[in-house]
């Protein structure tokens, strides 16, 4: 599938609700039934949020496909910066045409004129499908991912 990437500014962020919506959905059932916001409350907060990058994917009619919110961070160990991909979904009749692997691509070619040293991300390991793409296209980091909860209605 041809799919078109590009940044969606903070204006247009509320067009990721609907892309959102499904993402919780998918996320609860991962996340044993994590509660979540509504989609418009974190879309608002996406369009609000100094940090926040969003690449939306979009097919030749301007449908939203998928979306990948990252983080440009410092990595003190090398002195230069880092990309942290936090969320990148796909919506479920997208899937196994090469948006994810797009998207992905997108964050690197980002990194490479950012001169980021690496893009990393986490994955719920019950992201069965997920982890079956990243485990084909990236490295398995060797860092453990810890957490300390502390909104107990925020668990995942």
């Amino acid at each position: 599938m041809t799919c078109y990437i590009a940044p969606l500014p903070r204006d247009q962020r509320h067009r990721l609700a609907p892309l959102l919506a499904l993402y919780a959905a998918e996320m609860r059932d991962v996340l044993n039934g994590a509660a979540s916001a509504t989609p418009e409350a974190q879309a608002a907060l996406l369009a609000r949020h100094p940090a926040a990058e969003v690449l939306l994917a979009e097919d030749a009619a301007g449908t939203p496909l998928g979306f990948a919110i990252l983080f440009d961070l410092p990595e003190v160990v090398f002195a230069r910066h880092c990309g942290m991909l936090d969320d990148l979904f796909v919506r479920p009749e997208a899937r196994g045409q090469g948006v994810a692997r797009a998207l992905i691509a997108a964050a690197v070619a980002m990194g490479t004129t950012r001169g980021w040293s690496h893009l990393r991300w986490i994955v719920p390991e019950g992201d069965v499908g997920a982890i079956a793409l990243y485990e084909r296209i990236a490295s398995r980091a060797d860092w453990r991912s810890y957490v300390v909860r502390i909104d107990p209605a925020a668990s995942l």
